[in-house]
């Protein structure tokens, strides 16, 4: 044990690994729904780990929190930007109101009961469950006029307190948000009915009445059917059979044809089939399963059903498609034969595809269709992203270093000395790389797996750092807070939730899955948006969820400054 020990501290990195590995296997764990989380989990071994008096020093625990905090920044980028103008400004708003909610409630509660500024930040990072706040709190606190061994207690009391208060803020955002705020709304059944009227009106469409438009996980199905209907009797153009489809309100597509025995790839329109010929149909299968009636008898043509199909994700940069709708784009020829599964927007956030789904720039439509009928699709919608495993290292780099640098600069005002911080400034700097990257996808790519690294493990590796350095004096940290600050972090947590719920509905008048989406939003509380989609069986919350979850993201750690300074 000893020369575990020693090997420990001679080499802390080892350390610090030991308490990632530990800390993502316990955040898997789960109990009923409750879950420590990955972030709590980490700090929680870090903090065991630290009992160990491991000495750390660089700058190694800055470097992964800038990483991450760009990484946020990116993420919400296109979002942010797209919200301060058009529709979304009602959502804007509503987040802003929340956002400055939540900082005065808990700035309210941490003068209650005498917090000093660590205490304040710890509660706000806790309680609103913004991680981020440990890292910006702390650098606020080391740009303050104050005594070395303040600030250095402000600091370790930071994570103490966002421990003590982050599991009631987890738990009981979920809960108030999908079970109480469905009853502050009307009750549970009102607003389940409310939400399935309000999807039906979203889902009317010009174009079809496919009763499996709503659902984006349907499969989609290639089957193939010789021609032999009375429909037939006489020789029918590929334009007359569409026309035919179009009537019977199903959303199918003919993509390939055999002809006399000659297969003919993308068929025109003027293409004419006869009896005994045969046609492949594409679409969902709950509607392709219906048309050996007015067709004839389903065939098993290896030769005809063997073509390439191609399953992509296109991003949104057509300008022209910008606020357009679902139903808007598929009428557009260039999207005959391509069917829409998923769309997501910039964050990764699934969007249902309705036909009163709005598109925004940013946005990723993930589409299915023949080879030659996606590039006809991607080259309308904007832009066609491949699978790459390459993270464009010159926008990262220089990103971070040019936001950091203009965090850095402080300015004076009455003697306080305010600035951005390098954490602030990081987060700017992924705000507007993340924006660009939107406007021209061509350059500045970062895969989601990358992303998921930058961001999972740039924060988790600054938090097992925070851990492994609080360790010695966490458990006297907590000792000197006292149990009042459990209760603290409630009062920190519900009453910004019952205001934001009772705000959305009576002065913003969303209707309830999407005001209870846009508070899930507000607060950064993605484990709630799960919870409030389950409690409604619906994914419409996701429509108040993606703006708001951007503005929320950024205002509160930014907020974390103020706090600083106003405590």
């Amino acid at each position: 044990m000893d020369w575990f020990v020693e090997t420990l501290r001679e080499n802390p990195s080892i350390a610090i690994f030991l308490t990632l590995g530990i800390g993502f296997l316990v955040g898997k764990l789960k109990y009923k729904t409750f879950s420590l989380g990955t972030v709590t989990s980490v700090l929680l071994v870090g903090v065991l780990v630290g009992q160990l008096d491991i000495p750390l020093s660089g700058p190694m625990k800055s470097v992964f929190f800038l990483l991450f905090l760009f990484a946020i920044g990116y993420s919400v980028g296109p979002e942010f930007f797209r919200a301060l103008k058009g529709s979304g400004l009602k959502q804007v708003g509503f987040a802003v109101v929340m956002c400055v909610v939540c900082f005065l409630v808990t700035w309210g509660v941490a003068l209650l009961f005498h917090y000093n500024v660590g205490e304040a930040l710890g509660l706000f990072a806790g309680a609103q469950t913004i991680s981020a706040v440990i890292g910006v709190g702390q650098d606020a606190i080391s740009n303050m006029n104050a005594s070395a061994a303040d600030k250095t207690a402000w600091t370790n009391i930071i994570p103490v307190c966002y421990a003590v208060t982050y599991i009631f803020g987890t738990i009981g955002s979920a809960w108030i948000l999908g079970s109480l705020g469905p009853l502050m709304l009307g009750g549970l059944r009102k607003v389940r009915q409310q939400t399935a009227d309000l999807e039906k009106e979203m889902n009317q469409s010009d174009i079809t009445s496919d009763p499996a438009y709503i659902n984006a996980l349907r499969p989609v199905v290639y089957r193939a059917y010789r021609v032999e209907s009375d429909f037939f009797s006489t020789p029918k153009s590929l334009s007359e059979i569409e026309e035919k489809i179009a009537g019977l309100g199903r959303r199918i597509f003919v993509d390939r044809v055999r002809v006399k025995g000659n297969i003919i790839d993308d068929p025109a329109g003027n293409v004419v089939v006869s009896k005994g010929d045969e046609v492949v149909l594409s679409g969902r299968r709950e509607t392709v399963i219906e048309d050996e009636s007015w067709i004839g008898p389903e065939v098993a043509d290896a030769a005809l059903l063997e073509f390439p199909v191609e399953s992509v994700d296109v991003m949104v940069a057509n300008k022209k498609l910008d606020g357009k709708t679902v139903d808007d784009l598929r009428r557009m020829p260039e999207m005959n034969g391509v069917l829409i599964s998923k769309i997501t927007d910039s964050n990764g956030t699934s969007i249902p595809v309705l036909a009163k789904t709005e598109l925004h720039t940013g946005f990723t439509i993930h589409i299915q269709a023949l080879s030659q009928e996606v590039k006809k699709a991607a080259a309308l919608i904007g832009y066609l992203d491949k699978p790459t495993t390459q993270t464009d290292m010159v926008f990262v780099g220089l990103g971070i270093f040019i936001g950091a640098l203009i965090g850095a600069i402080t300015i004076h005002l009455g003697g306080i000395p305010v600035s951005l911080s390098t954490s602030g400034g990081a987060l700017i700097a992924g705000l507007v790389f993340g924006w660009l990257r939107s406007k021209h996808p061509t350059f500045g790519r970062i895969p989601a797996s990358s992303l998921w690294i930058l961001n999972n493990l740039g924060l988790n590796m600054f938090i097992a750092v925070i851990g492994i350095e609080s360790g010695p004096t966490f458990i006297k940290g907590i000792e000197s807070v006292g149990w009042m600050l459990f209760v603290a972090g409630i009062i920190a947590t519900t009453v910004p939730l019952i205001l934001g719920v009772w705000i959305g509905d009576k002065i913003f008048k969303f209707p309830p899955a999407i005001n209870l989406g846009c508070n899930a939003g507000a607060r950064v509380t993605t484990a709630s948006l799960g919870a409030i989609q389950d409690s409604l069986n619906s994914t419409l919350p996701a429509m108040g969820y993606t703006i708001t979850y951007a503005i929320g993201n950024t205002l509160l750690i930014l907020m974390a400054v103020l706090m600083g300074i106003i405590m």
